[in-house]
């Protein structure tokens, strides 16, 4: 039997992100500010990123990104629910992320072969969220607690993939992973990256900062 690669979607679109360790938070006020934000993030290495819902015309460009890199995987954040996680899909998101427990949403995601990372702060609710079938237990908001609660929580759910959000930079990230994390998202540290200089050379830039340190991070 010959098996192509494209009969394993999800894998495929999962090691995206766990090729780098991160994805990309995208959470700008303006499209093509989003744009080009995300165009200089993938120049420098992203493999994976969510347009959130609230960027102005989040939806075309996640249809206009996908068509540009089919091989970066692109996808929605602050999905709510399962009518928005399935415009997300028809879109051409292939990521769909949540800050919060939907089980709705998760079948969908799951439905399409769409990364669900769905969104979890206690243990309980961490819990409930991979058996309802997510590929990826957000913990958010990470920045509220830091590495010593995910380390304190992976004590007892070593088996979990969980991610923070909030709070990553190149400074963090060796405690995140060394806490247990399975990848980080990433913010402000990346998608403001060009705000002072005005050059989104900046952004690719801080993208490879933050690879290398992730990537360093992993091997201790």
């Amino acid at each position: 039997l010959c098996y192509d690669s494209h009969m394993f979607t999800k894998q495929t679109h999962l090691e995206s992100i766990y090729s780098t360790g991160a994805f990309l938070i995208l959470r700008l006020n303006d499209e093509e500010e989003t744009y080009q934000v995300a165009k200089a993030a993938i120049a420098g290495g992203m493999r994976a990123l969510e347009v959130t819902y609230s960027v102005p015309g989040a939806l075309n460009l996640v249809a206009r990104l996908t068509k540009e890199h089919p091989d970066v995987l692109i996808g929605v954040g602050t999905v709510m629910d399962a009518p928005s996680a399935f415009a997300a899909y028809q879109a051409g998101a292939r990521l769909i992320v949540s800050p919060h427990f939907n089980p709705e949403l998760i079948t969908v995601g799951n439905r399409y072969q769409c990364v669900v990372a769905s969104g979890a702060f206690t243990p309980s609710e961490m819990v409930a969220t991979a058996e309802a079938g997510a590929d990826i237990v957000k913990l958010f908001p990470a920045e509220a607690v830091g590495p010593a609660y995910l380390k304190a929580v992976m004590a007892p759910l070593a088996h979990l993939p969980i991610a923070p959000t909030g709070a990553v930079n190149p400074g963090t990230v060796a405690d995140w992973f060394g806490a247990g994390a399975c990848a980080v998202g990433v913010g402000r540290y990346v998608s403001g990256a060009h705000r002072e200089s005005g050059n989104y050379d900046d952004v690719s830039v801080a993208t490879q900062t933050l690879l290398a340190a992730i990537a360093k991070a992993r091997q201790s």
